[in-house]
């Protein structure tokens, strides 16, 4: 009974056997991937050059660093033209000064310059008072005045703006002598100005003048932008 089980243990252990061999291999019986005659697809990776081994991609040119123009010595310094008494005579130096220089900029700034001279009465409290003081000024034959109505001066009696500071001290000098504390002040005025700022590249040796014809016009050196 022992060997006949034993047999029959043994038959099985042999059909198990046959049967992994022949369909445990998982890709024995699978068909390709591409069809005959068509060659297989690899990855570029994959594919040997030419010498038998890969080569890395060449670098990229290197990037023209911000503010600096391309094609331009990398060190530079800057100069400010000015001022020019006209837009006009701005623009004819960009003109002229175009192709010198490596960059440029135009500018216009406000500044405070003496306008005139201001004679007036000291303000009063109140615009009653600032009237009567300009009634007694008539009274006295001292005429061309007239009294403030609103502003920082408001109720002063303003006896006229003068260019010349001599006829301005002149004026004063007659409503002194009529009996009122006349006095005298500056008034500025806001003028523009024109300035051109330029990028000069290092060694250029850049003699500006040969371009510039405007009059009164010099120059300093300044923070490049």
């Amino acid at each position: 009974m022992f060997l006949r089980l034993l047999f029959v243990l043994l038959c099985a252990l042999n059909i198990v056997a046959g049967a992994w061999l022949l369909l445990g291999q998982p890709y024995s019986h699978v068909r390709g991937v591409t069809d005959r005659g068509v060659p297989e697809l690899r990855l570029l990776s994959e594919m040997p050059d030419a010498g038998g081994t890969s080569s890395p991609p060449p670098p990229p040119p290197p990037a023209t660093p911000v503010g600096q123009v391309a094609g331009a010595p990398p060190n530079y310094s800057c100069t400010t033209l000015g001022p020019f008494d006209t837009p006009q005579d701005l623009r004819d130096a960009r003109q002229a000064l175009g192709s010198q220089v490596a960059r440029m900029r135009s500018r216009q700034e406000q500044i405070a310059q003496p306008g005139a001279w201001w004679v007036h009465l000291p303000g009063a409290a109140t615009r009653a008072q600032a009237l009567r003081q300009a009634r007694q000024l008539g009274a006295r034959n001292i005429a061309d005045y007239f009294v403030v109505g609103s502003g920082d001066q408001a109720n002063t009696v303003s006896l006229g703006l003068f260019r010349d500071r001599a006829n301005a001290r002149k004026r004063v000098n007659e409503v002194v002598a009529a009996g009122f504390p006349a006095r005298m002040s500056e008034r500025s005025e806001n003028v523009p100005e024109y300035w051109l700022d330029l990028m000069i590249a290092d060694g250029s040796r850049l003699d500006w003048h040969k371009y510039v014809s405007a009059s009164g016009v010099g120059s300093h050196s300044a923070a490049c932008f």
